[in-house]
C-alpha cells in the first residue's frame, strides 16, 4: 500500500503579512491569519470642503522699464553721477515718489498715464534737463540731464550732489508722468507740480525760498511753494486732485480752481502772499 503525504502548507505571500501585535498582559503574541484591511476614507461634506475665499491683491503701482545712457563715461559730470548715485536704484526711487504723491493705484491704474519704459541719458548739452518722449513713441520716455552741470554741484555740504541731481531726476520724472489737460495747461502749473513733488521728497536746493509777488504761474518752486500751500491748506491729496483734473479735459482758468476749491486762483494766490514776509529795499523783512 502506498502512503500519500499531504503538501506542506504555501507560507503566507508578504503582501499578506501584517505587523502582529502582542497583548501587553502575556507574553503570549496575539496571531491571525486575515489581513486586517485599511479604512475607507472618511469624505467631510462639501461645505467644510469648500475653501475658504482667497483676499484680493492690493492694488500696485504700473511698473515700467528703466534704461539708462551715458554719451562720456570720461566726463567730469560723469564721475560726480557716479560716486554719489547709483542709476537702478535712484530712477527706481525717484518713479515711486512721483506715483506715491499724484495717485492712488487702483485695479487697473487706468488713471496713470501707461509709460511703459523710462531713460536717463547723461550727455553734455546747454541747458539742464528735458523729458520727451521716445522716437518709438510717447510711452517710452527720455530723460536727458547736462553732464556739465552735473559736474559743477558743489560737494559742500554732505550729499549735496547726491540730493541735487535725486531733485532733478524726480522733478524731470514728474513729466513722464503727469496730465496736462490735453496739452493746455499753462506751463508754470506743470513746472510747478514738478517741483511740488520735488518739494514732498525733501529735496529742495539750498537757493530755493517762497517769495510775494510775481504770478501765481511763475513755476517752477514759485508755483511748487503755492501748491505745497494748497494742499496744506485743503488737505492731503489736493495737488493729486489738481493733477487728475488734467486728464480727461482741457484746461480753463475760469472754472478749474473754482470746481476744485471753491475760488479763482487769483484769490488763492492773494491769500498765499499775505502769509508771506513782505519786501523791502534792504530785503525780505
Amino acid at each position: 500500500m502506498v502512503l500519500i503525504q499531504s503538501p506542506k502548507p504555501l507560507p503566507v505571500p508578504l503582501a499578506m503579512s501584517r505587523a502582529v501585535p502582542t497583548d501587553k498582559s502575556s507574553s503570549t503574541a496575539i496571531t491571525s491569519d486575515q489581513p486586517t484591511p485599511s479604512p475607507l476614507p472618511v469624505h467631510s461634506s462639501s461645505k467644510s470642503q469648500s475653501a475658504a475665499p482667497r483676499p484680493h491683491p492690493k492694488p500696485s503701482f504700473p511698473i515700467c522699464k528703466l534704461r539708462f545712457e551715458c554719451h562720456d563715461l570720461t566726463h567730469d559730470g560723469a564721475h560726480v553721477f557716479f560716486s554719489s548715485n547709483q542709476p537702478s536704484r535712484d530712477l527706481a526711487s525717484a518713479v515711486s515718489m512721483v506715483l506715491s504723491v499724484l495717485y492712488r493705484p487702483s485695479e487697473n491704474n487706468s488713471h496713470i498715464p501707461p509709460v511703459r519704459s523710462v531713460t536717463l541719458i547723461l550727455r553734455a548739452m546747454d541747458i539742464l534737463a528735458y523729458t520727451t518722449g521716445s522716437e518709438l513713441d510717447n510711452d517710452h520716455k527720455e530723460l536727458h540731464f547736462n553732464l556739465e552741470y552735473i559736474e559743477k554741484i558743489p560737494s559742500m555740504p554732505e550729499n549735496r550732489q547726491r540730493d541735487e541731481i535725486q531733485g532733478v531726476l524726480v522733478h524731470e520724472m514728474v513729466h513722464c508722468w503727469q496730465w496736462n489737460g490735453h496739452g493746455t495747461a499753462p506751463s508754470g502749473l506743470i513746472e510747478g507740480i514738478a517741483d511740488f513733488v520735488r518739494l514732498q521728497a525733501g529735496l529742495s536746493p539750498p537757493h530755493w525760498k517762497r517769495e510775494r509777488g510775481k504770478e501765481w504761474d511763475a513755476g517752477y518752486e514759485h508755483t511748487g511753494y503755492f501748491l505745497d500751500w494748497i494742499e496744506t491748506l485743503y488737505g492731503e491729496g489736493s495737488v493729486r486732485r489738481i493733477n487728475e483734473a488734467l486728464m480727461n479735459k482741457k484746461y480753463d482758468g475760469e472754472v478749474f480752481w473754482v470746481d476744485l476749491f471753491g475760488k479763482h486762483v487769483q484769490e488763492l494766490w492773494d491769500e498765499y502772499n499775505k502769509t508771506l514776509p513782505e519786501k523791502n529795499e534792504e530785503g525780505i523783512r
